[in-house]
């Protein structure tokens, strides 16, 4: 029954989706890296031989991020300015460090989540989990955690879901009071470190409108509203699937579903800041039992489609929304969870003993993949394209976000897009190389491009200088999945400042999504570009 449901809405609400201005064409930092994250609690693991498998468990599975909790609590007592742990007599930095360091060695990033005062920072015990008396304490914490992991660890989240009472100290979120704690954490951070890089506290989807939990969207008008702009690098919501499928694009502002993250984007870009990512700091589907006693607070699917609507969320994801980055599960697994009386311990992809639901299956087997471009703006470093030869890579603060991919001749780049039509984003100029391009194997028909024997040639001499150009490369081809090969050619050198696909991704999905049915229909698919990556 819950199938055919949301397979109907699947099937409909593409018809009913709105029109929203989301600035698909424009380029956006922090995002065409490796999208795969999961929530992580290791910080409550004793183990460290555990801790040590479950991190290369997930490095082997090719996520690229952890979002780890690194509660305020736990680390600056048992006052101001201490960092003892008395339980067990020793800095209570070191489990931290420990993450820290077996993150780096397997690969894996780390976003740091910061929040979750100490006794001594807020008065009020009777809720602890809210914010302290003092902002300028956390400021201090935060300072302290960005300096102490400088060079290790770049992306701090301020605080989580700060629209909802519950991690609000029991009182009424105020989105005020967060933008102040906002606006001292990112002033501190970057004081620690300017390459420090800030996420707003990610949002909890929720159509309540107070007095107990506030709209994400509301919450985040306001904040723009309170001046917020300047205090933070990325911006994070949590698109749990909850009560319906991942094909669901009824983006409604009364509908708690994946779509509603379309919505903050559309925020974002009306207050001028399309330039600024989305990341997911939690998503996921909750496989609770059919006999659990309780009303299902997450919604409930089976195992079998907990694997299936996340991945298919992924790959809608990485198709469709460009503005979007990292997307963190929620969550590996849930140390000392019980099993019969938390309904959160369901979302775990993997079990007690590091065992894999098909969840986690499902998502390895896509994060492994090759990886392919889906609609919109695509930087020159998109983990996509596939560089070989003496690619360097160039500051240039013309660009857009001011790098670029210099090529010279010989040097050749590859990689596959669904949709159909292309642009290059390139320098124009009278010492600018040309541009030898395959699509599919054979040349282009774009008209700005003359044959030159086999294959379609762009021309980007100029006789000036001109930066950020599109051209277009490949036009009216056929839905779906494309072979991309482009070659530097003749004197002077060639400047590929990014990649814009356009047009349906997929035959049959009305001009939405190319969406594939699963990971391993994905892998299957995903071609074998075997090359260096950019030097």
């Amino acid at each position: 029954m819950q199938e055919a449901r949301f397979a109907a809405v699947a099937a409909t609400s593409p018809h009913l989706a709105p029109r929203l201005a989301l600035a698909d064409d424009t380029p956006v930092a922090h995002t065409g890296i490796n999208p795969f994250g999961i929530n992580t609690f290791f910080d409550q693991e004793p183990d460290l031989a555990r801790l040590e498998a479950s991190m290369r468990l997930l490095a082997d599975a090719g996520f690229g991020w952890i979002r780890q909790q690194f509660p305020w609590a736990d680390i600056e007592q048992p006052a101001k300015g201490q960092h003892w742990d008395t339980r067990w007599n020793t800095s209570s930095w070191e489990k931290y460090d420990r993450i820290i360091a077996l993150a780096r060695r397997n690969g894996v990033q780390v976003i740091a989540r910061l929040d979750y005062p100490p006794a001594w920072a807020r008065s009020n015990q009777r809720w602890p989990a809210g914010p302290p008396d003092r902002y300028e304490d956390f400021g201090d914490f935060v300072a302290t955690v960005v300096a102490r992991y400088r060079g290790q660890v770049r992306y701090f989240q301020i605080w989580n879901e700060p629209n909802l009472t519950i991690e609000w100290g029991r009182e009424s979120p105020s989105a005020a009071d967060y933008v102040l704690l906002l606006r001292i954490a990112y002033q501190r951070a970057k004081a620690a470190n300017p390459d420090a890089v800030i996420l707003a506290a990610a949002l909890a989807p929720t159509i309540e409108e107070g007095p107990e939990n506030i709209s994400d969207l509301t919450f985040l008008r306001q904040m723009y509203a309170l001046g917020a702009r300047p205090y933070f690098d990325i911006a994070s919501f949590n698109p749990y699937g909850l009560r319906s499928g991942p094909h669901d694009r009824r983006a409604r502002a009364s509908d708690a579903n994946v779509s509603r993250v379309s919505l903050a984007r559309a925020i974002m870009v009306e207050h001028g800041d399309a330039a600024k990512p989305i990341w997911a700091g939690e998503l996921g589907w909750n496989a609770l039992p059919l006999d659990w006693p309780d009303p299902p607070t997450h919604g409930r699917v089976t195992r079998e489609q907990q694997a299936r609507y996340t991945v298919e969320l992924y790959a809608r994801a990485l198709s469709e929304w460009p503005w979007m980055g990292v997307l963190n599960l929620w969550h590996l697994w849930k140390p000392g969870g019980d099993p019969r009386r938390q309904q959160d311990v369901y979302f775990g992809a993997v079990d007690g003993d590091l065992r894999p639901y098909p969840v986690f299956t499902a998502v390895r087997a896509l994060a492994r993949a090759a990886p392919w471009l889906g609609q919109g703006y695509h930087q020159e470093s998109d983990r996509a394209l596939r560089y070989t030869g003496a690619w360097t890579e160039v500051e240039a603060p013309p660009a857009s976000l001011g790098r670029v991919a210099r090529g010279r001749a010989g040097d050749r780049v590859s990689f596959v897009f669904a949709g159909t039509a292309l642009d290059l984003v390139v320098r124009r100029g009278p010492d600018v190389a040309r541009l030898a391009v395959l699509v599919d194997g054979t040349p282009t028909r774009a008209t700005e491009l003359p044959a030159e024997g086999n294959e379609a040639v762009l021309d980007a001499a100029a006789p000036a200088e001109a930066w950020q150009v599109r051209v277009p490369v490949a036009r009216h081809l056929p839905p779906g999945r494309h072979e991309v090969l482009l070659e530097v050619r003749g004197a002077g050198a060639l400047d590929l400042d990014g990649v814009v696909a356009a047009g349906p991704l997929s035959a049959t999905s009305g001009g939405h999504a190319w969406l594939l049915g699963g990971a391993f229909a994905l892998a299957a698919a995903a071609g074998a570009w075997l090359s260096r990556p950019m030097r």
